[in-house]
Order: C-alpha cells, then structure tokens, then sequence
C-alpha cells in the first residue's frame, strides 16, 4: 500500500545570499581547523575535518529530498539561510542578489532517500552519545545553502547526489 505524499511547498532555489552564507559558514570551521593544525595532511587532522565535510554532504542531500518533513525542514532552512544572505548583501554592502540555482535539478532516487533515512538516524545516534554540536549544524546548513548552487560552490550536491542514489539503490536491491 503507498501512502499519499505530504503536500509541503517547496521553496527550491537558491540567491546569491545564501550561497554567501552557506561559503560563510564552511569557512568559519574550515578555518577554525586549519588554524588549529600544523601538520594539516596528517591522519589526526585530517580525523578532525572529516565530520565538517560529511555534515556538508548530508545538508547537500537534505536539500535534494523530493518533499516530505525533512526536505520540508532542509526547504524552510535554504529560505532561512537566502534571507539571511540577502540582507547582509543588499542593506549591509549595497549588492544584488540574483537567483544563483543550477539549471538542472538533481533528484535522489527512492534508494538515495532511504539512504538519507539511514544517515539522519546515525548522525542523531552521533549527536545523542557526543552531545549537540553546533559545527554539525553549521555545516549541514552550509550543505544545504550549497547544495542547489550552479558554481563550484554547488559541487558537494553534484559529486554526492549521484553517488548516494546508486548505494541506496544498490543496498536496497533497486538496481
């Protein structure tokens, strides 16, 4: 039996104000990080940067979700993140915002949804042993702010939309 989808408007675009926060957000850590280590290619730096870059995938594949009340949740936070953007560059600088969103939409597979149902429950298994962290939530929304970007700054969602959708295809027998 298939349930019928929740209707959430979907926002769906991304201006150039939240491209500015979500780079704005990734370089806050990436810098942290990058002060903090002298020997940057060694496996405990890299240990310690791997986190940032997962949460900025999974914000990346947030954003990518057809609907439901996460995509709806990634939705309302890429609106968050626009607005916020916006401001700063329009009222704090005197810019433009123009929409910055790619011209072609990735869409995850049935699979590469359900293989963000399994990465939501360990980072919340992840969140739950180690306590809240706010570097987390700073990348994921960085992910999502990037994640329907056309530049280079939207290539987390193109490299790992794709790779995501054929292991969840894969594991769950889809292909």
């Amino acid at each position: 039996m298939a349930l019928p989808p929740i209707d959430l408007p979907t926002y769906g675009f991304v201006s150039l104000g939240g491209v500015t926060t979500g780079l704005s957000l990734f370089a806050w850590d990436f810098t942290r990080w990058w002060t903090s280590h002298k020997k940057r290619l060694a496996p405990k730096a890299m240990t310690d940067l791997a986190p940032q870059i997962l949460c900025l995938s999974y914000g990346a594949l947030l954003v990518l979700c057809a609907g439901g009340l996460i995509g709806g949740a990634a939705d309302w936070s890429l609106w968050g993140t626009n607005q916020v953007g916006d401001i700063v560059l329009v009222y704090g600088f005197g810019g433009t915002t123009p929409t910055v969103t790619r011209s072609t939409q990735l869409a995850l597979t049935p699979g590469g949804h359900a293989a963000v149902i399994i990465i939501t429950v360990v980072i919340v298994a992840v969140c739950s042993k180690r306590g809240f962290r706010w570097d987390f939530v700073r990348q994921i929304l960085a992910g999502i702010s990037l994640g329907l970007a056309s530049s280079i700054a939207g290539i987390v969602g193109w490299a790992v939309a794709p790779s995501v959708s054929w292991a969840g295809d894969y594991v769950m027998g889809l292909l």
